[in-house]
């Protein structure tokens, strides 16, 4: 697969991962919204609960934005915000009202509905259990399906950090800062083939009958 270095390969990338998601955690059910790259000061990413946030002659869709100053996070992280706020547009078909103060105080209707898919979810006092991450399940899944980071990031959150899960209404909110990534990354020296682990591993190329090396 080429590197994702391009706005145009990261937006079709990540219609890839939402597919993939969809088809593993809600078992293909979702319509695809329109994905945006939008900026999201203090969040990763938000749902639209209207329907026709985006119109064409084919109808409306919601959108599911990801944060363009976040996309070069570690890519089991960028999947996690993606599948939070698939959890939200699951549960907004199904007539569950999983926030509330402005829809940015996530209840315990969200906290089990993330989990059940593969999600860890903590407490905020401001903000409810808003914070997800990804679990064993997640990353298992990100491994399985070879996903990769995604190389490009808009430039725009020098000097602060970035913080937030991500909302259903479009309005962002504060969170916990980006954590390191989960997973490391494992490289042949002589053909370069890679692989990811969740843990420390001693690996080899059968191929090139070469230890593979950290390198991520």
């Amino acid at each position: 697969m080429k590197q994702l270095t391009s706005y145009n390969r990261v937006a079709g990338y990540l219609n890839k991962v939402f597919d993939l998601l969809n088809a593993e955690f809600f078992e293909s059910e979702l319509s695809r919204p329109t994905i945006t790259i939008q900026s999201t000061p203090k969040a990763y990413g938000h749902f639209s609960l209207r329907e026709d946030t985006w119109v064409s002659k084919l109808g409306g869709t919601h959108e599911i934005n990801i944060g363009a100053g976040t996309l070069s996070r570690p890519i089991e992280e960028v999947a996690a915000t993606l599948l939070h706020e698939m959890v939200h547009y699951h549960n907004y078909l199904h007539g569950v009202q999983d926030c509330s103060r402005g829809n940015t105080y996530h209840n315990r209707k969200f906290k089990a509905a993330a989990e059940e898919r593969g999600l860890i979810v903590t407490h905020s006092d401001k903000y409810g259990w808003s914070h997800t991450s990804p679990s064993d399940r997640l990353l298992e899944f990100i491994l399985d399906n070879d996903l990769t980071d995604i190389l490009i990031n808009r430039n725009e959150f020098g000097g602060f950090r970035i913080t937030g899960t991500g909302t259903h209404s479009g309005v962002t909110y504060g969170g916990e800062a980006p954590r390191k990534s989960s997973s490391r990354k494992y490289v042949c020296p002589c053909c370069g083939m890679s692989v990811r682990a969740t843990k420390v591993v001693n690996i080899a190329c059968m191929d090139c009958d070469e230890q593979l090396l950290l390198v991520g």
